[in-house]
């Protein structure tokens, strides 16, 4: 018997209604997340990728609502849910780092004060055990001399550092799922890659399932087990990250890959995509990438391709379909 994802979304909408008309921002994307594993969420700025993190954990900013679809937390639907209760599995049950660590943390309080305050909001651990657990955590994600910074202020760590704290606060409730909204972005690459592999490190010890929001494939490429691209609110292509890194189907996929450097001496020049994402208001019909692509025919103007499943990936792409993306 195949264990229930996670997460589970299902044919996702979000809209924006503006005097002009109704905007889709997410137009019917799904996927799932299992225990224990990174989905990547990756695509160019507009794509829709922070989007879809913000409708799961019921922080659109309105007029944004969702307007279709389902998303479940370990099989109970949440997209419904009242705010008060949603505010509630936040943090609890899901966890989230952002991009600014500096939004996550108020400079007013000790790191001491908010760790054992979110641990106390959702846990029944009294005051001692509350700091007893702010400490292993700090321990956890890397804090040097984490009993002497334990009660330091955020501005007196360094970026890095601040984003290790909100990687703790994110661990404080023991969440089913962590959502990642960029959070190596504002970091200098060497820290890059030591926060890369603290997340790959708790998402195992704590057998959390993470989705990793970003538009570096190399992030992706280190940390993820499968990986989503999206395009103008749709995902492109869905598959384990080896298989779309090394062999992308849908072509937009394959320019994202063509882009990445590589130390190869023999490699070809890097992929450009020609064009930029649509504007919410100008999407065209069809296939979204249509105007973008090299082997665009006549069907991708007139329909829209629905998911394809290819080996273990799924791809949006009529070329897939009929083989040509083998």
């Amino acid at each position: 018997m195949t264990e229930r994802p996670v997460l589970s979304v299902r044919d996702l909408e979000v809209e924006f209604p503006t005097r002009r008309g109704v905007l889709k921002a997410i137009d019917r994307i799904s996927f799932d997340i299992a225990r224990g594993e990174v989905l990547g969420v990756v695509g160019e700025s507009g794509a829709g990728k922070s989007l879809t993190g913000a409708a799961i954990i019921g922080l659109l900013e309105p007029p944004g609502r969702i307007a279709g679809g389902e998303i479940r937390l370990d099989g109970e639907r949440i997209d419904n849910l009242p705010r008060e209760a949603m505010r509630h599995i936040r943090g609890r049950r899901i966890g989230m780092i952002f991009q600014d660590p500096l939004t996550s943390l108020n400079p007013l309080y000790r790191v001491s004060e908010q760790l054992v305050e979110t641990i106390r909001t959702h846990t029944d651990l009294d005051a001692r055990r509350a700091r007893e657990r702010a400490l292993a955590l700090l321990t956890e994600v890397g804090i040097p001399a984490p009993e002497q910074r334990l009660d330091a202020y955020p501005h007196q760590f360094s970026g890095g550092m601040r984003q290790r704290v909100v990687i703790a606060l994110a661990l404080a409730a023991e969440p089913e799922l962590i959502i990642a909204d960029e959070p190596t972005t504002a970091l200098d690459v060497s820290v890059q890659a030591q926060i890369i592999a603290l997340l790959k490190k708790v998402c195992r010890q704590h057998h959390a399932a993470v989705m990793l929001i970003t538009h570096d494939m190399g992030v992706i490429a280190e940390t993820a087990d499968r990986v989503a691209v999206m395009y103008a609110g749709r995902i492109a292509e869905i598959g384990p990250v080896r298989d779309v890194v090394a062999r992308p189907r849908h072509p937009y996929a394959k320019g994202l890959m063509g882009a990445i450097p590589t130390l190869a001496t023999d490699a070809p020049r890097l992929m450009q995509i020609p064009g930029a994402m649509p504007r919410l208001n100008a999407i065209p019909a069809g296939c979204a990438f249509n105007p973008r692509c090299a082997a665009v025919f006549d069907r991708c103007r007139r329909e829209r391709p629905e998911p394809v499943a290819i080996g273990a990936s799924e791809v949006a792409c009529f070329l897939a379909d009929a083989g040509g993306g083998r």
